[in-house]
């Protein structure tokens, strides 16, 4: 597996909190920060993607599930969920709940979907989260991307509460920058 090539743009390492901000100057940077975490999650984490149209949210989803399924030896199609809401994959010991709420019209919606019962059991990678309202988990990992300075480059501002998610962000093999 590569290592990210991202560069930490605030805090210095040792000290993450919220919020934190990442460069992923291509997309393959955004594949390997995906394929880095997919082992490191489990049951009951939350990654709320946020971002504009074809910010990344997708592409780092798909990424992780595939990095996930890989390690089982299995391949799959990793398709947006747009239509379909949610597509649910097993990983052995979990499920990974891939959720996109662009198209919900109230909150309620993802509570009919099980969408909140997983929030506890499952990995859950929800794109659209603001359609969540007060129902998105306080313990959850915000992932805002966002338009890089160079095409196809990406900013990622990580925000985060549970201190779990802190100390994985300093677990981060990359290059870390106080300054840009």
């Amino acid at each position: 597996m590569n290592q990210p090539d991202a560069h930490m743009l605030f805090p210095p390492p040792g000290h993450a909190k919220a919020p934190v901000v990442l460069a992923l100057p291509t997309p393959q940077a955004t594949t390997d920060l995906a394929e880095w975490l997919a082992p490191r999650l489990g049951p009951g984490d939350v990654l709320l993607l946020s971002g504009e149209i074809g910010a990344g949210k997708t592409h780092f989803a798909r990424k992780l599930i595939q990095a996930r399924l890989a390690a089982l030896g299995r391949a799959e199609d990793v398709p947006s969920p747009t239509f379909t809401l949610v597509q649910v994959y097993d990983v052995g010991d979990t499920e990974i709940w891939h959720s996109d709420l662009y198209r919900l019209t109230s909150a309620d919606e993802a509570v009919e979907l099980g969408l909140t019962e997983a929030f506890d059991t499952a990995i859950c990678l929800v794109e659209w989260p603001d359609r969540l309202g007060d129902l998105a988990p306080a313990k959850a990992l915000g992932m805002h991307f966002s338009d890089g300075p160079e095409p196809d480059s990406r900013l990622l501002t990580l925000s985060f509460s549970d201190l779990r998610w802190g100390v994985l962000i300093d677990a981060l093999p990359i290059e870390r920058q106080r300054n840009v």
